[in-house]
């Protein structure tokens, strides 16, 4: 075990996402958001939005501040292409299948 967490220097236990849920609820306009973006997309899989539905993003977020800057960068184009084009920002925030080395932000 002499090669195992040789880098990590503690670690710190999570909240449950339960737990979370309680001591930072979503807002209501974070709740809009996240129910209106379901149902364009939704519309847009089932053939009533007639719109080309574009899924793209970083692969994981390692830096919380270059996340927020893309995700208004992409906003921003969302709604220039809104007519024509569902932008879906997609990230993880954690790497299920790595096994070795860095495992996400999580």
């Amino acid at each position: 075990m002499a090669t195992v967490n040789l880098r990590v220097h503690s670690f710190e236990a999570l909240l449950s996402p339960e737990s979370l849920s309680k001591a930072q609820p979503a807002t209501p306009a974070a709740t809009r958001t996240v129910l209106e973006g379901r149902e364009e997309l939704r519309a847009c899989l089932q053939g009533k939005d007639k719109r080309f539905v574009v899924i793209l993003g970083p692969c994981s977020i390692h830096d919380p501040k270059a996340a927020l800057e893309y995700a208004h960068k992409l906003a921003a184009l969302r709604e220039r292409v809104k007519d024509k084009l569902l932008v879906v920002m997609r990230v993880y925030f954690e790497k299920p299948r790595t096994t070795v080395g860095w495992k996400g932000l999580i």
